[in-house]
């Protein structure tokens, strides 16, 4: 356990005896300033801080002693104490605020009362102080305080500062405690934000209109996945969380708005993994006029574009393994990368069901009896093909059998005009043609529900508005939806999806 009073920040944050000690004494040193302040005073909000640690040092970083000296410069500071060290009749503390760290210098003879205060605070307590900004014998920027108030009272120690939070769960449980106390926790959800933000202003700049549409739909569509299910009392009417925006997005096509996009939370009834979270986020598009040739350009530009937005070079390591994006994305079929992953497999075999089911139960591949050549030949991509597509790679051509939403490909019936585009061994972002048939949408639909009766969760329901809706005409259009969560894990080199999500969903606490 450590010293309150060195420089370390806490204990090592188990819930045991000593924490649970450590959490007796600042509830007393709490109650007692409680009876000190009076209803209201142990919480103060009347303390206003002008300037941030980061501002501070890139303003002032550079300008020596003499020069802080010669040009008096006034601030207030406030943030988390995240280290002290008392020394007698003069002390260091350092606080933390979103920017970064400061260093406050305290004297006796100067804060009187307050500095008696301070010896008995605790790493974690919320401070302010004002001074004079001066530089220390050690060169270190600071502020010479001559006013210190504890703001608020932490109650539980924070994690040992060179260990931070040791246990992943506890991380992800306790996401306020890991941003606290790690940098690149609070680094990786910098660069989310940057990179949701370079996604809205490339789409703006190409003329999109960014939209929103229902999270809560009568019919669940655009995906093939098992939904979550609520209820709408006002209505009396299931309703199921949105597990994509596509059909919503499509009839604004329809209407004319020819470049739509949604930045928006899905929710699908699956498990969980290091690339799956139920609760989702993903970017979904729709270009009219436009094929999932155009698109596929458009992903590969984006990419380059935002690796040099986020890092400055178009190379950057994930997991240890070098990617350079200057290089073209390769374009692969579904079938092709089939036989280069699975040597001595007959290519000219990969239709035939018999063989494929064959092949499958060789290598322990599980399918359904109702399943087709399309779906096993999915299977077998997923299966021994997908891990593998580590460098950018566009894999183009699926089977028109597991892709209810795509357009037929004109010259081959059996695939769609769909890509799927893949890093370090996972699924990005999905794209198609989209089907704008309105009699080939519906007997599509009518195909899903009959696997759906079969027992297939995952199959989609028949959706006769927008059925409806394409029989008013849809122009050619090219769709994409991105998985954002992935994307973040690979511009952060994180190597689980819930690393780069606030709040993963978890089982309960005992």
């Amino acid at each position: 356990m450590k010293n309150k009073d060195d420089n370390g920040t806490g204990s090592g944050g188990d819930e045991g005896g000593d924490e649970n000690k450590l959490i007796a004494e600042r509830r007393a040193k709490l109650a007692e300033l409680r009876r000190a302040a009076g209803p209201g005073g142990a919480f103060p909000n009347d303390f206003r801080r002008d300037a941030l640690a980061g501002e501070l040092q890139a303003a002032y970083g550079e300008r020596s002693g003499e020069w802080l000296e010669a040009n008096p410069t006034r601030v207030q500071v406030g943030g988390r104490l995240m280290f002290k060290r008392v020394m007698g009749k003069a002390s260091f503390a350092k606080i933390a605020d979103r920017t970064g760290q400061i260093q406050l210098y305290l004297q006796q003879e100067t804060l009187g009362p307050a500095y008696e205060a301070f010896r008995g605070w605790d790493v974690g307590d919320i401070i302010g102080g004002a001074g004079l900004l001066f530089r220390t014998r050690t060169g270190e920027l600071s502020v010479r305080a001559d006013q210190l108030r504890l703001l608020v009272k932490s109650l539980r120690p924070l994690p040992d500062k060179w260990h931070g939070l040791a246990d992943t769960e506890t991380r992800y449980r306790r996401r306020y405690v890991d941003l606290i106390v790690s940098e690149t926790s609070r680094e990786v959800f910098r660069t989310r934000s940057r990179i949701v933000r370079y996604l809205r202003d490339f789409l703006d700049a190409l003329g999109f209109l960014e939209v929103e549409t229902p999270m809560m739909q009568p019919i669940p569509g655009g995906a093939t996945a098992r939904p979550f299910r609520t209820h709408h009392n006002a209505l009396d009417l299931d309703m199921y969380l949105r597990i994509a925006p596509e059909l919503y997005l499509k009839r604004l096509i329809v209407g004319g708005l020819d470049r739509v996009y949604e930045i928006n939370r899905n929710f699908r009834n699956e498990g969980l993994s290091t690339q799956h979270n139920p609760e989702f986020t993903m970017l979904e598009l729709y270009l009219a006029w436009s094929d999932y040739r155009d698109i596929m350009d458009w992903v590969e530009k984006a990419t380059r574009g935002l690796a040099d937005t986020l890092n400055g070079t178009l190379e950057l390591t994930y997991q240890g393994r070098r990617y350079d994006l200057a290089q073209p994305f390769p374009r692969v079929t579904v079938e092709q990368a089939i036989i280069d992953n699975n040597p001595g497999i007959d290519p000219l075999s990969l239709r035939d069901l018999t063989y494929l089911r064959k092949r499958c139960d060789q290598l322990g591949i599980a399918y359904h009896p109702d399943d087709g050549p399309g779906k096993l030949q999915i299977e077998l991509f997923e299966k021994t093909a997908e891990a593998k597509l580590l460098d950018p790679t566009f894999v183009y051509a699926y089977p028109v059998e597991v892709s209810p939403l795509s357009r037929p490909n004109d010259a081959d019936p059996f695939v769609a005009d769909r890509f799927e585009f893949f890093i370090a061994g996972r699924e990005i972002a999905n794209g198609f043609s989209e089907l704008n048939d309105p009699e080939d949408q519906a007997a599509r639909f009518r195909a899903q529900v009959a696997r759906k009766e079969k027992g297939d969760e995952e199959a989609m329901f028949y959706d006769a508005d927008y059925v409806r809706a394409l029989e008013y005409g849809m122009p050619p259009t090219g769709g994409l939806g991105v998985g954002i969560d992935r994307l973040v894990m690979f511009f952060t080199d994180s190597p689980s999806i819930r690393d780069v999500i606030l709040f993963p969903h978890m089982r309960p606490e005992a």
